[in-house]
C-alpha cells in the first residue's frame, strides 16, 4: 500500500466514508464528522499511521486533505 492509499484510507475510516468516496476535496467542517472531535481523531490516526508528532501549528493548519499532505511531506512522508 502506498502512502497516498494509506492517507486516503485514514480519511475514509475516521469520517466513516465508503471505500469509493473521493476524499481529495474534504475540508474541515465540510462534512458533519469533520468537527473538532473528528479533527483530533484524524490527527491521532495520521500520527500513528505515519509515525509523526504534529506540532500545535500543524494541528491548526490541517484544514483540508491537500493541506494534510503538505504537512506530512515536511515530516518526510512521500506521496509520489
Amino acid at each position: 500500500m502506498t502512502n497516498l492509499e494509506k492517507y486516503c484510507n485514514i480519511y475514509r475510516k475516521v469520517f466513516e466514508l465508503d471505500n469509493n468516496s473521493d476524499v481529495t476535496t474534504l475540508s474541515f467542517q465540510g462534512i458533519p464528522l469533520w468537527d473538532s472531535i473528528g479533527h483530533m481523531n484524524l490527527i491521532a490516526a495520521l500520527e500513528e499511521a505515519f509515525d509523526v508528532q504534529f506540532e500545535i501549528d500543524d494541528i491548526i493548519d490541517l484544514s483540508s486533505f491537500e493541506k494534510g499532505k503538505e504537512i506530512l511531506t515536511k515530516f518526510g512522508v512521500d506521496f509520489n
